[in-house]
């Protein structure tokens, strides 16, 4: 089975939806590895700070139904895409690889684009799979992390889930 890294965040009752997606994700997809989680200020518009993580899994639901399931999931815990591309959002829940998958499933690229770009991304997936491969790149995450410069005033939360 494929091992999917899924990304969450919150910045709207951040604890509350955060462990409550763990929680869903888990009842669905099976128990997974949880990254510490990070607070991070909001990036492309003002706001208040996001929790974010990474969680992963081994499923064999193939990738345009967990993109389904994430999105279901994110409408059941009160995420309203009313406004724009960035903003506050009670969950935000995104399929960042699907095994070595390299390809567009349901408008999304495989691996996402995220993993390189954002910090919140990006440290949280080098904690669970440092020496795994971006499938694209070829690179570690670690080595990824070491070679990014992450924009300050990201920290690490003790929350455990």
């Amino acid at each position: 089975m494929p091992r999917v890294w899924v990304s969450l965040g919150s910045n709207i009752e951040r604890e509350a939806h955060i462990r409550a997606a763990v929680d869903e994700l888990a009842r669905l997809l099976g128990e997974g590895l949880v990254s510490p989680v990070y607070e991070t200020d909001a990036e492309g518009f003002e706001g208040p700070a996001f929790y974010n993580l990474v969680t992963g899994y081994e499923t064999d639901m193939p990738p345009a139904e967990l993109i389904a399931l994430f999105r279901e999931l994110e409408e059941r815990l009160g995420r309203e895409r009313i406004g724009a591309r960035f903003d506050s959002r009670t969950i935000d829940i995104d399929l960042l690889t699907y095994g070595d998958m390299i390809a567009e499933v349901s408008g999304k690229q495989l691996p996402r684009d995220d993993i390189g770009d954002y910090a919140f991304v990006l440290k949280p997936l080098s904690d669970l799979a440092p020496d795994e491969l971006h499938p694209v790149l070829q690179k570690s995450y670690r080595r990824m992390w070491e070679e990014f410069t992450p924009k300050p005033g990201m920290r690490r939360v003790e929350l455990t889930l």
